[in-house]
């Protein structure tokens, strides 16, 4: 497969920013980068595009957090996660390109809706929650990478110390990209012609933007940066579906 150098050059671009945001605000790379990348690139390909630079990440960056990591927690969640992993990556493979746009879209505007209008503390969730959220937030990794906000609401409605949560938060997402890359290299979806060079092509983007988001962290206040990541995600979200409905 290949892309024109204007495609590329939109593709750092749009990854160096995603990760920027992730570097300020300690989440949002996927979520934000996968519906813009989606007007782009097909999305079996954008998918494992973004498993790779997001594992890349964690090996560089996560593997300073292993301890605090709450594997009682993790240990609950992991099972329900590979069942949806599974399922995911069978509905990405069979599903066609039209009704995954639809999908990712829907997810992306309900996802920020749902994130603009929370407030106060973070719910506190019983450990039931994580079957359902297991499945699903396994379901939606596979299909779009953007599980981890579910994994990452589970840990915060379970793990009160920010020290741990943020651990076990880095062990659950690595445990995803691990799983989907084994899952992605037995589909084919990593065998994909240019894939591989192409991820290569957008590490710096994303490193760039790991470290640019680091150092504006202190300066530009976190709150802000969520409002604006929302709403970004807002527009995003609608004009997938738009391309979806077309």
């Amino acid at each position: 497969m290949t892309f024109s150098l204007a495609t590329f050059a939109l593709a750092a671009l749009i990854v160096g920013a995603a990760y920027t945001v992730l570097g300020m605000a300690g989440f949002g790379s996927t979520v934000i980068a996968m519906p813009l990348l989606a007007h782009l690139l097909p999305i079996r390909f954008a998918v494992p595009l973004m498993m790779l630079l997001d594992l890349s990440m964690l090996l560089l960056f996560g593997l300073r957090q292993r301890r605090g990591v709450r594997l009682d927690e993790f240990g609950w969640l992991a099972p329900f996660m590979l069942a949806g992993m599974l399922i995911g990556v069978m509905l990405l493979m069979r599903v066609p390109e039209k009704p995954l746009l639809a999908a990712l879209g829907t997810f992306v505007l309900v996802y920020a809706v749902f994130g603009l209008s929370r407030r106060g503390a973070a719910l506190r969730l019983a450990r039931p929650w994580c079957v359902p959220i297991g499945l699903v937030g396994g379901a939606l990794a596979s299909l779009f990478g953007t599980g981890g906000v579910l994994f990452a609401l589970y840990n915060t409605g379970r793990i009160p110390d920010k020290g741990q949560l943020r651990a076990t938060n880095l062990a659950t997402i690595m445990f995803s990209g691990v799983v989907r890359a084994v899952l992605f290299g037995v589909t084919g979806l990593l065998a994909q012609d240019g894939l591989l060079l192409f991820a290569l092509g957008l590490m710096p983007a994303m490193l760039l933007g790991v470290r640019l988001g680091n150092r504006l962290h202190a300066a530009v206040p976190g709150a802000a940066v969520v409002k604006v990541v929302y709403a970004v995600l807002i527009v995003s979200g609608i004009s997938v579906l738009l391309r979806a409905f077309a």
